[in-house]
């Protein structure tokens, strides 16, 4: 089965290109180009990083991307087809965690209830009546009881 580091390598060794001219040329570091060849895409850096060393390596040699980077796909597809990487699992939340985050949220809310009602509340005289009468402001008026 040819692979996308093998098709470039042998389209390097078909032009007679070492990999010190490839990595010249493409400012592509020595030791990528060699896991390049060697197909070991999973020591790259990303996915985007490889498939641009792929296309710039490509482009050097005179040779269309396009099926490299199709070789490449092909290689990086997982085998059996769910779209995760052999041996992942999806983890499902715990229904304690599902719990505990409906406490927290009616703790808050009655937190933010408590603290709206004491800002919000009337607020009444602060001194008392007598303080406020020695401090030398006016008096009310006095009710007299009439008979």
């Amino acid at each position: 089965m040819e692979s996308a580091g093998r098709r470039l390598r042998a389209e390097r060794e078909l032009r007679g290109m070492s990999l010190e001219e490839v990595a010249s040329g493409t400012r592509i570091p020595l030791r990528v180009l060699e896991r390049i060849e060697a197909d070991r895409f999973d020591e790259l850096p990303a996915d985007v990083f490889a498939r641009g060393y792929l296309r710039a390596y490509a482009r050097l040699l005179g040779i269309d991307p396009a099926p490299v980077l199709a070789l490449y796909e092909r290689s990086r597809a997982p085998a059996h087809g769910s779209g995760l990487p052999p041996g992942s699992v999806l983890a499902q939340p715990e229904r304690g965690a599902r719990f505990g985050v409906a406490i927290v949220v009616v703790i808050l809310l009655i937190l933010f209830t408590l603290a709206l009602s004491i800002v919000l509340q009337p607020r009444q005289r602060e001194t008392p009546y007598e303080l406020s009468r020695a401090a030398g402001a006016p008096r009310p008026p006095t009710t007299i009881a009439i008979g």
